[in-house]
């Protein structure tokens, strides 16, 4: 994998005041989450530390994020300062399979999204795998691979849009692109099916695999009215994942 990330840390940083970020994507998140009291957790793919941070605040006794962009987790330790605990970033690429301890939780935004080849997402998993303890689980927010590429226009009222150039099949590349304050970058994901990433999951002894829709923070249904989200939970560009070891 290469770290695109390097050149648009900044950018994706600003993509996180996007609404959906807070009312859909970390209000599902909490859920699937569940109670982190005195855990210890590793977030694959953790970005600048948006989440690690958070999860570190909800009380979770320990929390490593690896990335693998050198930019994002130099950006991670810059931040870590102000976070309620310490914090240990590792730049690392997930497709390494390499062990960084066992953990009772496994968490990535937007990591499984990244695989080109039912292969990759196998190497994903068994990093996932072999970071769990026995009965350890996993969670995640990803690209819906359900998501009709008819719909895929409808998104931009959200801050971005995702495009296709090539009929939807396995491999294919799916391009964000985000809009902010005036600024736009692109990030391309690659399309599974969803029996790829099962597959997967089983293959690496991830077991009770299941898909968890989305859902809608109240607050965001007062702050913007239920008409606002309706896309967005129709056509569900975002899911969550859950497994467990």
């Amino acid at each position: 994998m290469n770290a695109p990330y390097d050149k648009i840390a900044r950018q994706y940083q600003r993509s996180k005041t996007l609404p959906f970020r807070q009312y859909i994507e970390w209000y599902t998140y909490k859920k699937l989450l569940g109670d982190v009291s005195g855990l210890s957790v590793l977030d694959l793919a953790c970005g600048d530390g948006f989440y690690s941070r958070r999860i570190m605040e909800r009380g979770a006794g320990r929390v490593v994020g690896v990335d693998i962009s050198r930019v994002m987790i130099e950006h991670a330790r810059k931040k870590n300062q102000a976070a309620q605990g310490p914090i240990e970033y590792i730049q690392g690429d997930v497709l390494d399979q390499k062990n960084y301890g066992d953990f009772d939780l496994v968490v990535a935004s937007y990591l499984l999204n990244y695989a080109r080849t039912p292969e990759q997402m196998s190497d994903m998993c068994r990093t996932i795998a072999i970071n769990l303890k026995p009965g350890g689980r996993f969670v995640s927010i990803n690209n819906n691979p359900d998501q009709s590429p008819a719909s895929f226009i409808f998104c931009r009222k959200y801050g971005f849009t995702k495009t296709i150039s090539e009929p939807l099949q396995n491999g294919t590349a799916i391009r964000y692109e985000f809009h902010r304050g005036g600024q736009e970058f692109r990030i391309d994901n690659y399309y599974l099916s969803r029996q790829i990433h099962e597959q997967a999951f089983e293959k690496n002894g991830l077991n009770d695999f299941r898909w968890i829709n989305i859902e809608v923070d109240p607050e965001g249904v007062r702050r913007f009215g239920y008409d606002y989200w309706r896309d967005f939970l129709m056509y569900e560009p975002i899911i969550g994942i859950w497994s467990r070891k």
